[in-house]
């Protein structure tokens, strides 16, 4: 989905002042009689509703009339409906039980956090990652404010405890995205292709993940996409880079749904206005279409379906470092496809079955040139497809525990030519798992599992154990452990070359606590990585790498403290070393920092309705390669500290029966130098900044929605 259209969806969040015809009250308390706060009551098939006080009480008017069910839901309570007349003002005393499986049960949580509508601890919900300042409404943008992430802006991917971007795997409902974000450019980073709104929970696992998942070193993105929308909606935006349109249907049976998007982005106009520091030389032009399909095949089945293309393209200009006076062109074409199918069933006698099937293609078209310089340009075309087929069996024990095996089957073709030279190769991966989640008590539980997988390319098998325990001291808190092995193989950009390489192994070791109540969640961690048998290219191509990572994290938010507040603040101190790639010896890899820290502030002004939103985010210098020094003193330097302030804002309105917003969002408002790194001549004379490619980037746009309003999700987020 297109950045025009989570804009949309965040903005059309905040709360409508609409006429009452009557006026629901009450108090709600649990079973003993005490007071409830934050309990969301809410009108089924409305959007009216409030939450409780202190006292348990509430009070809200609705234009509903008639009979309708009134729902009440609070987080470790079982979920009461019950039937009322809106025809008339209502006085109600409504009684939660606790749910024994919210309060009671631990559950696996060490190195990762989890969220979804369904669950309890969530950390970045959809509406959380749209609303978080600064992150562009980018997933990936918004999980850099957890701790565990490195913030590498100038490059692309997810960089987690002392991981490289490729040794993150990004998924959509168990099936892997190949190309999880849109081609980048020499020194700027692609986006994710992804909306938020697009998934009801995401899991960042920076460790110690199931064994469900392979080919990841470091860290895995675990997105599953929402079942089917609440009702039919359309909208339209316009905004200072482009326009989009969509529309979902929901039947009338509501049992299936479809949805098509398209959306056309051109950033020329904005940097005729603001200067980047490379001036275009083509684009950046965008055109994106997606669509969905979503039906229920019985009570307990779903199968879905989501596809996506994107074609873009774009180039820079840029001062020649190499040869001063002359001007360095490069220009991309990408053309990017993504489909993605499921579909999950009750086969009876507590089994459940899980298929999958994904594809997905990426061409760039890359040419490069020294202007005037009276020689060959470079032009490189690099062709990735991979096709995959997954099969999943799992099955109840008893109340809580479970068992899961499966397979999956990996086609992957790598094509690439480099000035008429071709350097291809087919891999043919095959892998199987099995895994059990087992209660030994309500309050203690174990996770024991293995992963085996095969690699044509390489020749070579591997097994991967994975162990975690976890155990709950209180209804709040629990203590985690986690062991595991990964492997994964090396770059396509490697094995296009030596094809006798081997896998590359990290092995986890993690120990968590956290502590997670209605209102606040408290996570802190600590970790030790080791790697073996990472790639190396001097002297020549090898497995004889290796690497340690090491550090502890911590993560508070709080949604009560202050009225209408939001925060969240993150820290993570890592220390890491590698001895891969052209690297002499083991250092401080140049992706990686120190200490890393963000601030999330989000004030919400129920009078003005308008969201006020403040990101602040902080790491110490990353090490840069200076050829000037002497061996013993490589990657000695290191950049200046990076410092950033996000701020967003939006106020709702309505026209005729749309729900529109206006939208402003400003990244590194103030301005503040951001040095990545530098790039050396080949004589070592002369370097140049790696920086962003415009200081700050100023967002102006409206939106209109036909259909939807989200207000209770801001309700619930308060």
């Amino acid at each position: 989905m297109s950045r025009f259209n989570l804009y949309l969806y965040l903005f059309i969040c905040v709360p409508m002042f609409s006429l009452a015809q009557s006026k629901i009250s009450g108090k709600v308390t649990d079973n003993k009689k005490r007071p409830l706060t934050g309990v969301n009551i809410a009108i089924k098939g409305s959007y009216d509703g409030a939450t409780t006080g202190a006292d348990g009480s509430f009070s809200f008017t609705t234009t509903t009339t008639g009979d309708h069910l009134l729902s009440a839901t609070l987080t470790g309570y079982q979920l009461l409906e019950l039937q009322i007349n809106t025809s008339t003002d209502q006085q109600l005393n409504i009684v939660l039980r606790s749910d024994v499986n919210a309060l009671r049960v631990v559950t696996i949580s060490a190195g990762s956090f989890e969220a979804s509508d369904d669950k309890k601890g969530t950390v970045l919900k959809p509406l959380d990652i749209v609303t978080t300042a600064g992150a562009g409404a980018d997933i990936v943008n918004a999980i850099k404010t957890l701790p565990g992430a490195q913030q590498t802006n100038d490059r692309e991917g997810l960089f987690v405890r002392g991981g490289t971007g490729y040794e993150t795997q990004t998924l959509i409902d168990g099936m892997l995205v190949r190309n999880p974000f849109s081609s980048s450019l020499p020194d700027i980073p692609g986006r994710g292709r992804f909306s938020p709104f697009l998934f009801k929970g995401t899991t960042f696992s920076s460790g110690g993940y199931s064994a469900q998942y392979g080919q990841g070193l470091s860290s895995a993105l675990i997105l599953e996409s929402v079942d089917l929308p609440d009702r039919s909606s359309s909208s339209v935006g316009v905004s200072v880079i482009g326009v989009n349109a969509g529309v979902d249907n929901l039947s009338k049976d509501k049992k299936t749904s479809y949805g098509v998007e398209a959306d056309y982005t051109n950033l020329a106009p904005y940097f005729n206005i603001f200067k980047p520091k490379q001036s275009p030389n083509l684009g950046p032009e965008i055109i994106g279409t997606s669509a969905n399909f979503r039906h229920k095949t019985s009570r307990t089945g779903m199968l879905k379906f989501y596809g996506y293309g994107n074609w873009t393209k774009m180039g820079f200009n840029k001062n020649s470092l190499e040869y001063p006076g002359y001007t360095e062109s490069f220009k991309l074409h990408n053309n990017n496809v993504y489909t993605n199918l499921t579909w999950r069933e009750n086969i009876g006698h507590d089994w459940h079955l899980y298929i999958g099937a994904s594809f997905s293609s990426n061409t760039d078209n890359i040419n490069a040139d020294t202007l005037l310089k009276n020689q060959q340009p470079t032009l490189i075309r690099v062709q990735s497809d991979l096709s995959q087929t997954k099969l999943m069996l799992y099955k109840n024990l008893g109340r809580f525990s479970v068992i899961r095996f499966g397979a999956e089957y990996q086609y992957a073709v790598e094509k690439s030519t480099f000035n008429g030279s071709n350097a291809n190769y087919v891999d043919n991966y095959t892998a199987a798992f099995a895994e059990g989640d087992i209660y030994f008590t309500p309050s203690f539980v174990g996770r024991v599992g293995g992963r085996a997988e095969y690699s044509s390319v390489l020749g070579k098998m591997d097994f991967a154990p994975r162990v975690s325990l976890a155990y709950k001291m209180n209804n709040y808190s629990q203590f985690s452990v986690a062991y595991g092995d990964y492997y994964q193989k090396p770059e396509p950009q490697y094995l296009r070359f030596d094809k006798y390489l081997g896998y590359m192994k990290a092995t986890h070791y993690i120990v968590s606590y956290q502590r997670v109540a209605t209102d606040y969640t408290f996570r802190t961690e600590v970790f030790y990585k080791k790697y073996d048998d990472l790639v190396k290219t001097v002297p020549t191509y090898n497995n004889n790498g290796s690497g340690y990572a090491q550090g502890v994290e911590v993560f508070w938010r709080d949604r009560k403290t202050f009225k209408n507040v939001d925060y969240w603040i993150s820290y993570s101190y890592l220390d890491t070393k590698r001895d891969y790639l052209n690297y002499p010896y083991r250092v401080m890899p140049d992706f990686a920092a120190n200490h890393t820290a963000s601030l999330v502030f989000k004030r919400f002004f129920p009078k003005l309705a308008t969201n006020l939103g403040l990101t602040y985010t902080f790491a110490t210098g990353r090490p840069y390669y200076n050829p000037n020094l002497p061996q013993d003193k490589f990657m000695s330097e290191k950049t200046i500290s990076y410092n950033a302030i996000g701020v967003s804002a939006s106020y709702l309105t309505t026209i005729r029966k749309a729900f529109t917003i206006f939208v402003l969002s400003v990244s590194n408002a103030p301005g503040n130098k951001q040095v990545f790194g530098y790039h050396y001549s080949t004589d070592g004379l002369r370097r140049d900044e790696i920086t962003p490619n415009v200081p700050r980037f100023i967002f102006l746009g409206m939106f209109m929605n036909f259909g939807i309003d989200r207000r209770q999700d801001v309700i619930n987020n308060l």
